[in-house]
């Protein structure tokens, strides 16, 4: 397992975070626990989660994510050796159960949140608190362009600034280490940085996007970020909910698998995600490698990349994608990824 630092805060991460939204719907506590205790064996002691998990959301599951993995820290101890990430939820994407549909980033609703969380989670603390999507009107979960319809919105729209001393303030308390983003642009984490620097408050450490095979889109502007502000890539959703292990190809659609079991996953499944898809397939085997490997080993040597997050509902699985980062791929084989990819960019933003 390879480490790498988040940001400049001092930590090393595995270049593995194991993802856990699945805990508490798809998967038992008793299943949950033991992705928990294999992952912690290998080395993979970065995890997260959020207030909003498990996915799909809905009222009578809210929380158990963090719950559960608040219960494996109260059977096994060992907070310390543990770099715990769980994440706020922002308005209108989350649902009202959630603190009442009081989802705001203002100081009460942060203070309010990670209440519960730390409560959930039964620790004193989060290593890194992210906001889990922009409170503004920004073009995330599947959508590419901007808009005049989103960029026209008469949302309100929490001060960043307001939202970043809230943080800071928390971060004073030791409740959180350090803080990051997700689902966020290159104007919005400049900002962050650009008021952190101003005005002497916590520095943005990471930001978690989606980036895969199907959705590079984290290459224009952010990679930039990176390189020169030093704040890497949490890429989550590496696998595009599993189309790019290869299980779904020609029309297939496994039991108990999220595609299969829940029709709002819509994302990777338009005709453009599935030609993409079967060339990226037809690459691998010509490689001798598995799909899963040439997805998650791409994403690996990609320098802006800090850790990748990977999730699984079954032991085998996990195992399968934790082996993947032991391949790296050629700079042929990088070659004529990139070809596929001049074809059809991002066909799954």
């Amino acid at each position: 397992m390879q480490f790498k630092p988040l940001a400049d805060s001092g930590i090393l991460v595995p270049e593995i975070c194991l993802g856990t939204m699945t805990f508490g719907e798809q998967n038992t506590q008793q299943q949950a626990f033991e992705q928990l205790d294999y992952a912690l064996d290998q080395g993979l002691n970065f995890w997260d989660t959020a207030e909003m998990y498990p996915v799909p959301p809905k009222p009578e599951t809210q929380g158990s994510t963090e719950q559960i993995i608040g219960n494996w820290i109260a059977a096994r101890g060992g907070r310390d050796k543990l770099i715990l990430a769980t994440k706020i939820a922002g308005p209108s994407q989350g649902g009202s159960h959630i603190r009442d549909g009081q989802t705001k980033f203002i100081a009460s609703e942060i203070e309010s949140a990670l209440d519960q969380s730390l409560q959930r989670l039964q620790t004193d603390y989060i290593d890194l608190y992210q906001l889990h999507w922009p409170q503004r009107p920004v073009n995330f979960f599947g959508k590419l362009g901007y808009g005049n319809v989103e960029a026209n919105s008469d949302r309100e729209v929490t001060d960043l600034e307001e939202t970043l001393v809230a943080l800071s303030n928390e971060v004073k308390k030791g409740r959180i280490r350090h803080i990051g983003l997700s689902n966020e642009t290159p104007w919005g984490t400049l900002k962050f940085l650009h008021l952190a620097e101003k005005h002497g408050l916590e520095k943005v450490v990471s930001v978690q996007n989606p980036y895969s095979l199907l959705n590079r889109t984290y290459e224009i502007g952010m990679s930039e970020i990176a390189k020169y502000e030093g704040v890497g890539l949490l890429a989550y959703s590496p696998l595009a909910f599993g189309y790019l292990t290869g299980k779904f190809r020609n029309g297939a659609r496994p039991a108990n698998a999220r595609v299969t079991l829940y029709s709002r996953f819509s994302r990777y499944s338009n005709p453009e995600s599935e030609w993409a898809t079967e060339a990226y397939a037809q690459l691998a085997e010509k490689h001798g490698l598995s799909l899963t490997q040439l997805a998650l080993a791409f994403i690996k040597q990609q320098f802006f990349v800090t850790s990748t997050i990977i999730g699984a509902t079954n032991l085998d699985q996990l195992k399968e994608n934790i082996q993947a980062f032991e391949i790296n791929l050629s700079e042929e084989i990088l070659q004529e990824i990139d070809a596929i990819h001049r074809q059809q960019p991002n066909p799954a933003p």
